[in-house]
């Protein structure tokens, strides 16, 4: 495991924090925004209008697509550059949360399974922050086993015609592309016969009904998709890729596990700590105890960070170890939730305008228990663990 950053990472570290210095305010600025993709705080048009602000700053600075090569628009870099300036962004009030499903698990999918027109065509703009996207996998009869989806996509001349549904699609209101598992042919087994389109997210025939969450917020919606024609060149990976999908879907759904896994979980400790001196508990033994299990699962969910890191440097893709991660996390966020309730005492039942960080903490108890469902139930990471990282014997079917 690499912990250290080698003299390279360290010169790149150091000139990252350069410019973020001269072109980013600082957390706690009165335009930071960065922490508006995590709670209900800010209004949510103004979000994504400021998110693609400073995505286009990094393209016109040279630093969008770090790890992307030059050829793809992006700068030929390493992942391990990329997280380290993701790193280092964090201690800015700038963010591109908006682009999360776009760069972390679209732009890759493309960059690995596109053809070269696709390529073209999609990851400038991406990079750019032109278009944002979004994923149309889950369905109501198939979130955690994904292979039993029923959308169809039947043939008709020179495009497919869709109907069906998918649900907890994140931004769907707001995103102008989206990646789309359809079943194409009802006769293969499982795991084939499933194609992995690009959709144009304003294409007839495609209603959005937003879901209300129990945080207040209508982040996810469900899908309905009825006669929606998708023209043939809108197949990922072209004709050679049609009812072999599931390849390319597996590997978005790594980098969504990556990606929820290394997420931001230091902010929540620091405002748990805070809440306890404001409150006078720090004295406590039993929230002393239960901050500092805190403060170990956060050095956990660190190292293994360190792990998918070194993996990075190696140049190896994102694999099952994956799975460990994003569990980990929807464990962990449940537990600061819910001590951010028990530190607040009775007044965690109530909602009202506080100065305290209490706001954030209550819907981080809110918002925790999509995190376990999120790329995967908690029951789907464990099967996944069992089988491809210890090596148990597969569940009966």
């Amino acid at each position: 495991m690499d912990i250290e950053d080698s003299p390279e990472e360290a010169s790149f570290r150091s000139e990252a924090r350069e410019w973020l210095d001269a072109n980013a305010v600082r957390r706690g600025d009165p335009g930071d925004f960065a922490d508006g993709f995590f709670n209900s705080s800010m209004d949510n048009e103004d979000l994504m209008a400021r998110s693609a602000e400073w995505q286009r700053t990094l393209w016109d600075a040279g630093r969008a697509g770090i790890s992307y090569p030059k050829d793809w628009y992006g700068q030929g870099g390493t992942l391990m550059q990329e997280v380290i300036f993701a790193q280092e962004m964090a201690d800015y009030g700038v963010s591109t949360g908006a682009f999360m499903v776009s760069h972390n698990m679209v732009g890759p999918a493309i960059l690995a399974f596109g053809t070269d027109e696709q390529r073209h065509r999609f990851i400038p703009a991406m990079l750019k922050g032109d278009e944002m996207w979004a994923q149309l996998f889950s369905e109501p009869e198939a979130g955690s086993d994904l292979a039993a989806l029923q959308t169809g996509a039947v043939r008709d001349g020179d495009h497919f015609v869709v109907t069906g549904q998918k649900v907890w699609t994140s931004n769907a209101e707001t995103s102008h592309w989206g990646i789309l598992l359809a079943r194409t042919d009802q006769t293969a087994s499982k795991h084939h016969g499933i194609t992995y389109f690009l959709v144009d997210m304003q294409s007839p025939g495609i209603e959005i009904r937003p879901l209300k969450q129990i945080t207040g917020e209508s982040h996810f919606s469900e899908v309905f998709f009825t006669d929606v024609e998708i023209p043939v060149d809108q197949v990922l990976g072209g004709a050679a890729q049609l009812n072999e999908g599931w390849r390319a879907a597996i590997h978005t759904l790594a980098n969504e596990r990556a990606m929820i896994g290394g997420g931001s979980h230091m902010t929540d400790l620091g405002a748990l700590i805070d809440l306890a001196r404001l409150r006078g508990l720090t004295d406590d033994p039993r929230v002393r105890q239960e901050l500092a299990a805190a403060h170990a699962r956060t050095e956990i969910l660190t190292y293994l960070g360190y792990r998918a890191r070194t993996s990075m440097a190696h140049g190896l893709p994102p694999g099952p170890e994956t799975s460990v991660m994003k569990l980990f996390m929807a464990g962990h966020l449940k537990e600061m939730g819910s001590l951010g309730k028990r530190l607040q005492g009775p007044a965690g039942m109530l909602e009202g305008d506080a100065d305290d960080g209490s706001n954030m903490l209550t819907w981080r108890f809110l918002q925790a228990t999509a995190i376990s469902i999120a790329g995967g139930t908690n029951e789907v990471q464990r099967s996944i663990i069992g089988e491809r990282v210890l090596g148990l014997p597969r569940d009966a079917k």
